[in-house]
């Protein structure tokens, strides 16, 4: 198992030992803090928790997906009035204390993306993860129109969020309903198809971002 899955095994087992109102309260923050630019593992938690909601009957996966939403949008407006105060400076200080998500290639990189896609580039961000981090406070440093901002930050939260918690409740239920008499193996066979399929999402995106940033460099070398 990868060490991202791990990990959400160790927090799915996490959460099942706290109330349901503590659980809403962590995706909420956990998320929110993400996305307002603190390196937190977001997706892990949002899909341990639907996880979760799929088979404990106390938690309700329809508020797991609202507040996960709040959180993602939020987070992502306190992240834009930070960016928009603090600018390139906020940068330099992330780059050093979070080279592994703020190094200078990284927000180069999304500037760029930012600059030729604008609302798309907020709201097919919240899709990857480095993007999910940088998206509030980059779009403030770049002085983006906050409406639009905005707009496309709580359609791609809403999205994220809450498409994330229906679809992956859903495998954690089939998974229940025909593994229903090897609860651990259920439990073992969601979580995977959970983390699988985020990371393949993830992937895909951050692998068109890329591209895109390639395709981007080569131009200007011309």
């Amino acid at each position: 198992m990868t060490d991202e899955g791990a990990e959400s095994v160790h927090i799915d087992q996490w959460l099942e030992t706290i109330p349901p109102l503590l659980v809403y309260l962590t995706v909420g923050l956990v998320i929110g803090l993400e996305s307002l630019g603190i390196p937190l593992p977001g997706e892990i938690v949002l899909v341990s928790a639907a996880l979760l909601a799929s088979k404990h009957d106390g938690l309700n996966p329809w508020l797991i997906g609202i507040v996960g939403s709040a959180g993602a949008i939020g987070g992502d407006s306190i992240g834009y009035v930070i960016g928009r105060r603090g600018g390139q400076r906020l940068f330099a200080w992330a780059g050093r204390k979070f080279p592994k998500h703020f190094g200078p290639d990284h927000v180069r990189s999304a500037e760029r993306m930012f600059q030729k896609r604008g609302m798309w580039a907020v709201f097919f961000g919240r899709f990857v993860a480095i993007l999910r981090i940088l998206c509030g406070p980059l779009a403030g440093s770049l002085h983006m129109h906050y409406p639009r901002f905005l707009i496309a930050n709580a359609l791609g939260g809403i999205v994220w969020a809450g498409g994330t918690t229906a679809l992956v409740y859903t495998l954690g239920v089939i998974a229940e309903k025909w593994l229903s008499r090897f609860s651990y193996v259920a439990l073992a066979v969601a979580v995977v198809l959970g983390v699988v399929i985020s990371m393949v999402v993830k992937k895909r995106m951050a692998r068109r971002h890329e591209e895109t940033g390639s395709a981007e460099r080569a131009s200007a070398k011309r």
